[in-house]
């Protein structure tokens, strides 16, 4: 099938396309188009006008300021997978990316596109959500910033205003304390994830946690953190006996399930990939680093 008839725009400016998204009855952004263009291929979604982002070079690029790196939401993924300020500061998405579909779609694929698209099991999500991102926002009384966790309005349905686009995010700089691992499995190298887990965890002097963050893809309508999980870490060295109460405490899930994958089945995977996850953490605190 192909997509239904629409209007496309392309503004010149951030202004003129937070006008045209108010203006325009049933219109919607596109940034890269990898998620979108194939559910109006499937008319899955087919909206009356199309806005494109493509002609804002000023949501393009990967600054680093105190304390964060902030990326425009226009970067495409292959841009992050290639950056050095990523690689250095926020090591999580490069781990992400590995995953991220194929060097064919990360050519066009953007981090805003995939974060406002919202897929469950993505792998750009799951690390805004393990990391604290801040969302950036252009709406038509200037902008606002927004922490990622409270994007989620349900199923691939954000808390963004029609008139309203993403311009940028803020991840926080990789502490030299912290450990991180990015896990998922899939069918297929490239699918998306059945289910996906992002650990970090931050190491005191004395081998405890200081602070441990844990984030579920594919387990609910959105990605989720396990906070009870997470509590379960703090404050004491990791042994066996602490890692089991924290992968206990992910039963706190009410996980869903489809025709191809029951409840049961990613409530057993979210259990294997955080053990796994958390034991490459780990593994990494005995390595040399440079």
């Amino acid at each position: 099938m192909k997509a239904g008839a629409f209007d496309y725009h392309r503004p010149t400016s951030l202004a003129e396309a937070v006008r045209l998204l108010g203006a325009l009855e049933d219109a919607r952004p596109i940034a890269g188009g990898q998620s979108l263009g194939p559910m109006m291929n499937l008319r899955v979604a087919q909206p009356a006008h199309l806005v494109d982002l493509a002609g804002l070079p000023e949501l393009v690029g990967v600054e680093e300021s105190e304390g964060f790196i902030r990326i425009g939401a226009m970067t495409t993924q292959r841009a992050l997978e290639r950056s050095p300020l990523v690689a250095r500061f926020c090591p999580l998405i490069s781990a992400a990316l590995r995953f991220v579909g194929h060097q064919q779609t990360r050519n066009r694929g953007t981090l805003g596109g995939s974060l406002c698209h919202l897929d469950p099991a993505a792998e750009l999500p799951l690390v805004a959500l393990a990391l604290d991102a801040r969302l950036t926002i252009a709406g038509p009384e200037g902008s606002r910033e927004m922490p990622f966790a409270h994007l989620p309005a349900g199923y691939l349905a954000t808390t963004l205003a029609q008139d309203e686009i993403v311009t940028h995010v803020s991840f926080p700089k990789a502490s030299p304390i912290s450990l991180y691992a990015f896990n998922e499995f899939a069918r297929r190298h490239g699918d998306f994830a059945i289910v996906a887990v992002a650990v970090v965890l931050d190491m005191a002097p004395a081998g405890a946690v200081a602070h441990a963050r844990i984030a579920l893809g594919g387990i609910d309508a959105a990605p989720v953190r396990a906070s009870r999980a997470e509590a379960a870490l703090i404050g004491a060295p990791p042994d066996p006996g602490r890692i089991a109460q924290a992968l206990d405490a992910l039963s706190d899930f009410e996980f869903v399930g489809d025709h191809l994958y029951t409840a049961e089945y990613r409530r057993h995977l979210a259990r294997v990939l955080t053990e796994r996850a958390i034991a490459t953490a780990l593994a990494a605190s005995r390595e040399p680093r440079s």
